[in-house]
């Protein structure tokens, strides 16, 4: 059965349920406080604006994204697919960034996947679903799963501010690959989702900063999440996140 966060209800009742499951996590979050449910767009737009913000700085995503926005009325799969990719550069795109929100617009215009139908999968069928697509890597696709869909199980591993939540709540010696969180996670199912909410509020309050700056918004001024630093050189190819 899959889970949603659509409500601050249901993440209390998913937080509550993830408490008697891991009481290791009890003290996490009695220092964590209470924290919001995080909610953002969903289908294209949602995915397009996470795409969009790989790899830069809120500021420069925000602006990049309203722009984006603005210049398609509506923001439509099939009007981005057709775009002329020197219109989408003049926004602030790179190449890459263009070929993939193309190539996601055209996965969508064919009906190889439904957006919005993809968060009823379970998490593991729902993540591989959508890093098939062109551009859209394990954190892109968890996030999507989680901020845009309230999937509760979605459980971004190679978050670098979850990481470091963990190490520090569950005294690892250190931070943990995405590879290993996602075995301590395991323990977590069905609500590796508000796990990860967990954390980010838990590393907020012992780091005095925001893990992922992200807010209920309006279209219109909404801002983006805000991507973890990759350690590979700028002249590597990019890889998908």
């Amino acid at each position: 059965m899959t889970h949603f966060l659509h409500t601050e209800t249901d993440l209390k009742a998913g937080l509550e349920r993830l408490l008697k499951q891991d009481p290791r996590l009890v003290p996490v979050a009695a220092k964590a406080g209470a924290f919001a449910l995080r909610r953002r767009e969903a289908g294209f737009p949602g995915l397009c604006a996470i795409v969009c913000g790989q790899q830069l700085s809120t500021a420069a995503a925000a602006t990049i994204r309203n722009k984006l926005f603005a210049a398609f009325d509506p923001f439509h799969h099939d009007a981005v697919r057709l775009a002329r990719s020197d219109k989408l550069r003049r926004l602030g795109l790179s190449n890459n960034k263009i070929k993939s929100i193309k190539e996601i617009g055209k996965a969508v215009s064919r009906g190889k996947i439904d957006l919005n139908a993809v968060g009823n999968m379970e998490a593991d069928k729902a993540h591989d679903a959508l890093t098939a697509l062109h551009g859209v890597g394990p954190w892109t696709a968890d996030i999507y799963l989680l901020f845009c869909l309230g999937h509760a199980d979605a459980f971004p591993a190679g978050d670098l501010a979850v990481q470091e939540a963990a190490r520090i709540a569950l005294n690892l010696r250190k931070r943990p690959s995405p590879e290993r969180l996602a075995k301590i996670a395991e323990a977590w199912r069905p609500w590796r989702g508000v796990a990860a909410h967990l954390m980010w509020a838990y590393y907020h309050v012992v780091k005095r900063r925001e893990g992922i700056a992200v807010q209920e918004a309006t279209k219109k001024s909404w801002p983006q999440i805000k991507n973890p630093k990759r350690k590979a050189a700028r002249k590597r190819r990019p890889s998908k996140q």
